[in-house]
């Protein structure tokens, strides 16, 4: 539940991701059922481990990669206090060790069908706009995301991660992982990390549970 380890999911090549062998099941049948009403629906991110979450936050703490607001628009990281940029970070990025992509229950989604020639997957509010590139895509899973056992998450802003329609969770795996879940077993995991600002986040930690792990639509 913390990244630590992958005994728990499944490595799919065609196409790539990894999940849970439920979570893989019920997205493939998904993605069969898209592609019959002419929508590529293909993974763009799923299961990630401690070590691949900690070098996305230590990037995003040192200044190395982009921050950006809700609006998706770029914020300037000087301007920013250590407590101010980490929920920066929090705002687009899951803690390393609080991520429900440790769990193997997500997956972040894209339409290839309706992308233009070369075209780079962005996963920001502007592709999922009215008249944005992936808008036929997310009327589809507002129909048929249930079908299949999945729901968002991350759907509209709740004061915590920025609204992500685009990142589905099983419903019923993710439960059971939530509810297996607590915050010792993220303390544990940071203090054995090599992550920036660790101290900081061990502080805020409560809150920071609070606001990003439990704070959640449930449908």
């Amino acid at each position: 539940l913390t990244g630590r380890a992958r005994s728990h999911v499944q490595q799919l090549s065609q196409p790539r991701f990894a999940a849970q062998p439920v979570v893989a099941q019920a997205f493939l049948a998904m993605r069969e059922a898209a592609l019959a009403d002419g929508i590529d629906m293909l993974p763009c991110a799923s299961f990630r481990p401690l070590e691949g979450q900690l070098r996305i936050w230590n990037r995003k703490f040192s200044g190395e990669a982009t921050l950006r607001g809700q609006d998706g628009a770029p914020r300037e990281f000087a301007a920013l206090s250590q407590e101010e940029l980490v929920w920066a970070i929090l705002g687009w990025s899951g803690l390393p060790g609080a991520t429900r992509r440790h769990w193997g229950t997500d997956i972040d989604v894209f339409d290839r069908a309706s992308q233009p020639p070369g075209y780079k997957v962005k996963l920001l509010p502007e592709e999922v706009a009215p008249g944005g590139v992936y808008e036929r895509l997310h009327a589809w899973l507002d129909v048929n995301i249930g079908r299949f056992g999945f729901f968002r998450p991350y759907r509209s802003y709740r004061g915590g991660m920025y609204a992500e329609p685009w990142h589905l969770s099983h419903l019923s795996a993710a439960q059971a992982a939530l509810a297996a879940f607590d915050i010792d077993m993220v303390v544990r995991a940071i203090r054995d990390a090599d992550m920036l600002g660790r101290e900081l986040v061990l502080d805020m930690l409560p809150e920071i549970f609070r606001r990003h792990v439990l704070n959640i639509e449930e449908r």
